[in-house]
C-alpha cells in the first residue's frame, strides 16, 4: 500500500470500523467457507492466475491455491491480511496477500484469468466504485472470468447500502459480457451473483 493510500485509509471511518471489528473478532462475513458458486467454477476451470478483491482472511484465495491457482489477494484491513498470511503459510502455490486499495491497483501486475469479489464492491462509495471499475479490466486478459457477489440496495443502520443491478451494469458492461445473474438473499438481505467474461480489448 502506498503512502497516499495509507493516509486515505487513516481518514476513512470505514477503515477504522473494519480494523476494530477484526481486532474484536466481530466479523460475521468471515465464514471460512468458500461459496458453492465459486466451488462450481473451480471444478471446471483450469488453474491460472486469480485476483481476489477484498480477500479478507484468505479463505477463497486458499481454496483456489489448493487447486493450483496462483492467487493475489487484496484487502485494506491489515488485520485481515496478517491473518490470511498466517493461515496460508503452508499453502502451495504461495499466495501473494497484499494490504491495498481495490480502487487503486496500479501496483498489481496482470494479466489474470479470474477475478473474484465477494462483498467488496457494494461497500464502496460511488466514486470508489468508479475507480474500481476503471482499473479492473486492465488487469484481466480477454476471456477472463469475473465473479461478483453484492448486496442489492436496502436500508441498514439508517443508511442506504448495497448496489443496484443497473448500477453494476453501468460500471462493467463496456468491458465485460454478462453470462449470468442470480438473485438471492443473505440473512434477509437481498443479494445478487454476477458472472462476467472480459471482452476482447
Amino acid at each position: 500500500m502506498s503512502t497516499v493510500q495509507r493516509l486515505a485509509c487513516l481518514g476513512d471511518a470505514r477503515w477504522w470500523s473494519f480494523l476494530w471489528r477484526y481486532l474484536r473478532g466481530r466479523t460475521p462475513w468471515d465464514t471460512r467457507i468458500t461459496p458453492p458458486e465459486v466451488m462450481a467454477f473451480l471444478e471446471t476451470a483450469p488453474p491460472g492466475r486469480a485476483l481476489d478483491l477484498g480477500c479478507g482472511t484468505g479463505t477463497n484465495a486458499m481454496t483456489m491455491a489448493r487447486r493450483g491457482w496462483h492467487v493475489t489477494g487484496i484487502d485494506f484491513a491489515p488485520q485481515a491480511i496478517w491473518t490470511a498470511r498466517r493461515r496460508a503459510s503452508r499453502v502451495k502455490p504461495a499466495i501473494d496477500f497484499r494490504i491495498g486499495d481495490v480502487t487503486d491497483l496500479q501496483g498489481v501486475r496482470g494479466p489474470f484469468d479470474y477475478a473474484l469479489d465477494i462483498g467488496c464492491l457494494h461497500a464502496l462509495t460511488t466514486s470508489q466504485q468508479n475507480r474500481y471499475a476503471a482499473g479492473l479490466p486492465a488487469l484481466l486478459r480477454p476471456g477472463a472470468k469475473y465473479m461478483l457477489y453484492a448486496w442489492l440496495p436496502r436500508r441498514w443502520r439508517g443508511k442506504q447500502r448495497g448496489i443496484a443491478m443497473e448500477r453494476v451494469h453501468v460500471l462493467f458492461d463496456d468491458a465485460f459480457e454478462t453470462r449470468r445473474r442470480v438473485i438471492g438473499e443473505e440473512g434477509g438481505t437481498p443479494t445478487a451473483w454476477y458472472w462476467f467474461v472480459k471482452r476482447a480489448d
